[in-house]
């Protein structure tokens, strides 16, 4: 059975005003995550290339959308390719909500924000995505609160049922209060999160102990984890061709120092060996159509010709949206069709989802050299670089001498009730993390800017 009882349990026990509800439980907590403040401020931030440059660029909202689809396609595949019926039956729109809100935790400028918070975060656990989207799902949101205080709080955010939010558990560690100066975060969960996560997995887990040395991840999750690696590898290089970033020529013409940096960070992800020829056979299978040997004679006039062709060929990607479209959904088809089901007998919430080898390597590919070449590059760079200092200069501002008198009466107050320091900068953090690109700008320029900003602007 891939559902049972325990699953649609909720942190509150509350049918939160609706008795009577015609919806299934993880429909309600579908309804719950599209309303909230939370999902909507995705759309105002950034996913490779920042939002002001053109609209026609990925946000976080539109990336999430993305995977949303592509992991309820996965699911839909896998029913129907393993004849999973009944009670074996994957939950598609379980597997889609998590797609929606796997990266609600990510706070203004992408991974540099993520950074700059996590830095000035360091003696206080620390800041990770992963871990502020089950922050945010499970207490920040504003929708229901514990009778009692659960770990020191009474919010119990969205109440989503057990099942859900494992659905999003994608890392089952904790963050460590305490690391060395220069170590990198550990993803997974916050401290403050851990009663949460031990009900999660006591609902899910159905009182069976997780076997040795297994990290605790669900069916629905593998499959969103998976869709988002999908949508990553494929749609960022569609938004870089589009962008004039990358074209077919340019890719296959990479110099050796940008594809060893791609196969050493292959080659850690998926802890096996990827060779820069790997790269090159992914890439001329992928612009496969735009590779020619024509004209077979070898004269300097059908040198030429074969270049131009080529050229021309590669440019098309960049300019004609049609090639790009029929491009992007080839290799979107390839990858669902490609998905494989592990069922696990003894708890059916911890079967797998996955790629075959040779697939897996494919898209980490995509995903690496599109990382390395244009999130690296100097033009991407700048403004990362501008956001990780105006994140910072947030923080530093918000939480030094009288700083809370600058943020919203509600965060403010919470600041003000205690005199614990790792609160005060975790209530200052939440608040920062929450902020679109835009509004975090607009804050920043009116706390450093000589030009007049108005004091009627609601902060």
């Amino acid at each position: 059975m891939m559902y049972a009882a325990d699953d649609f349990r909720r942190p509150v026990d509350s049918n939160d005003g609706q008795a009577a509800d015609y919806r299934p439980p993880f429909m309600r907590d579908y309804g719950r995550m599209i309303h909230s403040a939370s999902f909507r401020r995705q759309q105002g931030k950034t996913q490779v290339f920042p939002g002001h440059e053109s609209d026609f660029f990925r946000n976080r909202l539109t990336h999430s959308l993305e995977v949303a689809q592509i992991a309820e396609g996965i699911a839909d595949r896998v029913n129907h390719a393993y004849e999973l019926e009944g009670d074996d039956k994957i939950d598609g729109r379980l597997c889609a909500a998590a797609g929606l809100v796997h990266d609600i935790g990510h706070p203004p400028f992408g991974h540099n924000g993520e950074r700059a918070l996590d830095t000035e975060m360091l003696e206080f656990g620390g800041f990770e995505g992963n871990a502020q989207t089950l922050r945010i799902l499970a207490r920040l949101e504003k929708k229901v609160t514990y009778d009692k205080p659960v770990a020191g709080d009474i919010r119990a955010g969205m109440n989503l049922c057990f099942r859900t939010l494992a659905a999003i558990l994608k890392y089952d560690n904790e963050i460590p209060e305490k690391r060395p100066d220069g170590s990198k975060v550990k993803k997974g969960y916050f401290q403050s999160e851990r009663p949460i996560v031990d009900e999660i997995k006591r609902a899910v887990l159905r009182g069976k102990e997780l076997p040795a040395n297994t990290k605790f991840k669900t069916v629905e999750c593998s499959i969103m984890d998976l869709a988002d690696d999908i949508a990553y590898s494929v749609y960022d290089l569609e938004d870089s061709l589009k962008a004039g970033f990358l074209t077919p020529a340019i890719v296959l013409a990479s110099p050796p120092r940008l594809l060893e940096r791609v196969a050493q960070s292959v080659t850690k992800e998926l802890e096996r060996p990827c060779s820069e020829a790997d790269i090159l056979s992914v890439f001329a299978e992928v612009f496969g159509d735009i590779i020619t040997d024509e004209p077979k004679a070898v004269t300097k006039s059908g040198a030429i010709l074969a270049f131009t062709k080529a050229f021309q060929a590669s440019q098309q990607l960049s300019d004609i949206s049609y090639y790009r479209t029929r491009l992007s959904s080839a290799l979107v088809h390839e990858f669902i069709g490609g998905a494989r089901f592990e069922p696990n007998k003894d708890n059916p919430a911890l079967s797998k989802v996955f790629l075959s080898n040779d697939l897996e390597m494919k898209v980490e590919i995509l995903k690496q050299y599109t990382y390395e070449s244009i999130i690296y590059s100097a033009r991407v760079k700048l403004g990362e670089y501008r956001g990780t200092r105006l994140v910072s200069d947030l923080f530093k501002a918000l939480v030094g001498d009288k700083g809370y008198v600058l943020m919203p009466d509600d965060v403010r107050e919470r600041f003000q009730a205690t005199d614990d320091k790792a609160i005060q900068a975790r209530t200052v953090c939440d608040y920062v993390a929450g902020m679109t690109d835009r509004y975090a700008m607009e804050l920043w320029a009116r706390l450093n800017s000589d030009a007049a900003e108005s004091m009627f602007k609601t902060i």
